[in-house]
């Protein structure tokens, strides 16, 4: 993996198929040793900033686990623990941290701020999540479609339910791009990404042989897939006034038992990338009850607490995936 040392991974374009590849393979490796009990730390003395202006339970847990098992240190820079952004320029921070830390995770808004960190700091940096990407949650997904399907990552067919523009339907779909998949993006016209965005994504499935379609029906959308894989309608940062325009756009695309019939495959497995708004025991959940009378939005409790939900497996993959990341970059 020495072609992979030094690289920032802000965003799964600027990887080749085989380099994805290569970051799953070592994902599954790194894995079975853990579990194993054989895991030998190669990050030993090597020191990682997370600067989180987004909070986060994955991004955050599996950075910090990963860079544990592998012998490194982290500190953490929480929404309000450094001057980035308010009374430091990204740039002047790139510098400073740059010469103090052997790589940077940024969680955030602004693609480019991550693009700033990567540029001036002199040091791998890892998108742990912007506006326009979620590498580290694609690449634990890729991980986990394998073990619960008995088919290669070319011959899977998955479909996103949802936010048809939002981060991870968008990361999804080029990382499929990349990979050769076959994926159908199920959204109202209106919810669809822009023509650059989507003729860029169809310019990279050209060259692998992806299938990556969008589709306004969502029983055609679904039709056939190995995954069912949605999101929440609002992401972080948004104004919840467009709670009410979302619930109402997207409610025929909830995942529910009648989508996942909608399949034709009795094997269809659900995906998430959580936090997911199934049922009303959040803050979030309960205040959309009250006002709209739902119990869930993207995912019903009936799907989401089924055998065929696998969010938990994705969820431990961060961790996996990640790791993969720090080994493959410093190690």
């Amino acid at each position: 993996m020495t072609h992979l040392r030094g690289r920032s991974i802000l965003s799964l374009e600027t990887f080749s198929r085989s380099e994805i590849l290569d970051l799953l393979k070592l994902g599954a490796e790194l894995k079975a040793a853990k579990r194993g009990g054989f895991e030998v730390a190669r990050l030993t003395g090597k020191t990682i900033a997370l600067i989180f202006e987004k909070d986060s339970t994955r991004t955050r847990s599996g950075f910090e686990v990963a860079a544990y098992d592998q012998g490194a240190h982290v500190t953490y820079m929480g929404p309000s623990g450094s001057h980035i952004g308010h009374k430091e320029s990204v740039k002047d921070t790139a510098r400073v941290l740059g010469r103090m830390f052997d790589a940077i995770e940024f969680r955030g808004f602004a693609q480019k701020d991550a693009e700033t960190l990567a540029q001036y700091s002199g040091v791998p940096v890892y998108n742990g999540l912007t506006d326009n990407a979620h590498p580290t949650q694609v690449l634990a997904d890729f991980m986990t479609m394998p073990e619960f399907c008995n088919k290669p990552l070319p011959e899977i067919q998955f479909a996103f339910l949802g936010d048809g523009g939002n981060n991870m339907a968008l990361s999804l779909a080029m990382g499929a791009a990349k990979l050769g998949m076959k994926m159908r993006i199920g959204a109202p016209d209106a919810f669809w990404p822009a023509p650059d965005v989507i003729a860029r994504i169809d310019e990279v499935a050209a060259g692998s042989g992806a299938q990556i379609s969008f589709e306004a029906d969502p029983q055609k959308a679904v039709a056939g897939a190995d995954f069912l894989y949605t999101d929440v309608w609002l992401s972080m940062g948004e104004d919840e006034h467009l709670w009410a325009d979302r619930i109402r756009a997207l409610m025929p695309y909830q995942i529910n038992m009648g989508l996942m019939e909608a399949t034709g495959n009795p094997a269809t497995k659900f995906m998430h990338c959580l936090p997911a708004f199934h049922n009303t025991e959040t803050s979030v959940g309960n205040d959309i009850e009250k006002r709209f009378g739902i119990s869930a939005m993207e995912v019903t409790d009936e799907v989401f607490e089924s055998e065929r939900s696998i969010v938990f497996d994705q969820a431990e993959n961060r961790m996996h995936s990640i790791k993969a990341i720090l080994v493959a970059t410093l190690g």
